[in-house]
């Protein structure tokens, strides 16, 4: 039976996931393509010029912002009242070339703030569209955030340099474009955490006080965020296009987005097919790598998938202490959606949208192009669960894969869920117990198990001596992959209330300090490492809009 576009649907995900349910119907795609489109120098390659010593000033070297103006809109931030500096990242400054004392300066200030736009900056607000909760929204954008350009790291790496909660922009749909200071302290501190461990993210260059009141329940002290990332070419970027039926547009996206994150593909056969796979491959292991730390995102609508692979949006998320696969954070996720056993399918459906379209640009022939599309998305599940295994190894301690393996880590979380114990803890006391004799510092007075998981333990010591890794060795390379310090929710809710209502951002720096080594465990921080008492356990966490 011949398939219709519309029946790109993904399957079932191997590994204990669910089968992945079609919540909202896909937009439709005509599949064919005008033979006569040719684009080709619409998206010249640019001579990439690397900062070779820091800079008193932004020094931008945009692209983005010289595609057509269907892309984007131009206009620049609104001034806010009275800024001040919270923080800036001194490390990522001096990764991007610019002098973090310059940075902290009132010059600098001004910018961060959004009461100057710096010479070089072309700043432009996306648009986009998106499926969000599994409901498509055919225009989107930048509701809150302004890019203002792009830079080139010491190493040569293209970066955005965009300013969040910067004022309203054509996209705003009635809002403020305004960010409250709890959403701008979360997000600096999860993502900064995000990339120490590990993950693939956005990052946070600065956080500013505005100085302004922003109103949501009741008023609250404003805040913007300076957010770095490789870029912010979404999902819904594409799906803009596509639902526009605008092809020339979407060939333009694929080639620029091929030329800025996939450079090894750019030539080949089909372009379109060659992102779609590269695309996969990422967001497999994007979701595999916060799957293997508890982290648990609040809106994986496609709007919030990025191509480039790294994690953003830090607003509804947050880690789990409790290991509980049901697990949902976002107030606004009333159907648990989202919820942390959810993720990999939900990655699943998302890049199935993506390649739905892509179709247009995958071949002439309908059926040729949903085949193609199809095909790569059914690789999502071995891609995720290869890399899903490869961290649950280093975890274990590990080094090799043998049979019992599947069974024994089934076994392992179902216990975990049994008894909710705290997930972080959890694996860095079996760290402890790979090598018990060592003098490093434990976790053992934090952290205590049931004895029902004794029987478990036994197998996996019994499993680690037949593995050709000596016992201090993987000890340490536990040490490596489980931290002991996380973003605890109570924690973060703790700093941004005292930030917010006594204007005491002492709590914040601390924590951001601490978890900028989450891998060393030092028994004087033990708070840090320690789950919520039963009246400090946060259940719901909000997006600030």
């Amino acid at each position: 039976m011949t398939r219709t576009a519309n029946e790109l649907l993904v399957g079932h995900l191997e590994g204990g996931h669910e089968s992945l349910c079609c919540y909202g119907a896909l937009p439709d795609a005509t599949v064919r393509l005008n033979p006569t489109l040719d684009i080709v120098g619409s998206c010249p390659r640019r001579v990439l010029m690397p900062s070779t010593s820091l800079s008193s000033k932004l020094v931008f070297n945009n692209s983005y912002a010289h595609l057509p103006n269907v892309f984007f809109s131009s206009l620049s931030p609104t001034a806010v009242t009275k800024p001040s500096l919270i923080r800036v990242n001194e490390a990522l400054a001096t990764e991007l070339g610019i002098d973090p004392n310059w940075l902290a300066s009132d010059e600098a200030l001004a910018i961060l703030a959004g009461n100057r736009v710096p010479e070089g900056a072309e700043p432009i607000a996306a648009v986009y569209a998106g499926h969000q909760f599994g409901h498509f929204n055919p225009q989107l954008g930048d509701g809150r955030a302004i890019l203002l350009g792009e830079m080139l790291s010491s190493e040569g790496r293209r970066f955005d340099i965009q300013l969040k909660g910067s004022g309203p922009t054509p996209y705003s749909r009635g809002g403020d474009g305004r960010s409250p200071l709890g959403p701008v302290l979360r997000e600096y501190l999860i993502s900064e955490a995000m990339h120490t461990l590990g993950v693939p993210t956005s990052r946070a260059l600065a956080a500013v006080a505005s100085g302004d009141t922003v109103m949501r329940d009741s008023p609250l002290p404003g805040a913007i965020l300076t957010r770095v990332a490789s870029s912010h070419i979404r999902i819904g970027s594409f799906e803009y296009f596509a639902a526009r039926k605008d092809y020339q547009a979407l060939e333009t996206l694929t080639r620029y987005t091929l030329e800025r994150h996939y450079p090894d593909r750019l030539h080949s056969d089909n372009p379109a097919l060659a992102l779609l796979e590269g695309v996969i491959e990422r967001q497999a292991r994007l979701i595999s790598s916060w799957q293997l730390l508890g982290f648990i995102h609040g809106v994986m609508n496609t709007d919030n998938m990025l191509l480039c692979g790294e994690t953003i949006d830090y607003g509804p998320c947050a880690f789990m202490d409790s290991f509980n696969p049901e697990t949902v954070f976002s107030s606004i996720d009333h159907h648990g959606r989202y919820a942390y056993h959810q993720q990999p399918a939900i990655a699943h459906w998302n890049l199935a949208v993506l390649a739905q379209c892509l179709l247009p640009l995958l071949h002439d022939n309908q059926d040729q192009a949903v085949e193609l599309a199809q095909a790569a998305v059914d690789t999502f599940p071995e891609h995720f669960q290869a890399a899903h295994l490869a961290g649950l190894q280093k975890k274990l301690g590990l080094s090799e894969t043998r049979p019992e393996d599947q069974q024994l880590v089934a076994d392992l979380f179902e216990l975990m869920s049994k008894h909710g114990v705290d997930f972080t803890l959890f694996f860095r006391h079996l760290a402890d117990l790979a090598a018990p004799q060592s003098t490093s510092s434990k976790v053992s007075e934090l952290f205590t198990l049931p004895a029902s998981f004794l029987p478990w333990l036994q197998r996996w010591q019994a499993r680690c001596e037949l593995d050709k890794c000596g016992a201090a060795e993987r000890q340490q390379s536990m040490y490596r992959a489980n931290p002991v310090y996380i973003p605890r929710n109570h924690l973060v809710e703790e700093l941004i209330n005292s930030a917010t209502f006594d204007n005491d951002f002492k709590p914040f720096h601390r924590l951001v300090e601490r978890l900028a080594k989450p891998f060393e465990f030092e028994p004087q921080d033990s708070r840090y490492a320690l789950p919520p008492a039963a009246n400090e356990v946060v259940q719901r966490t909000f997006c600030g809009t």
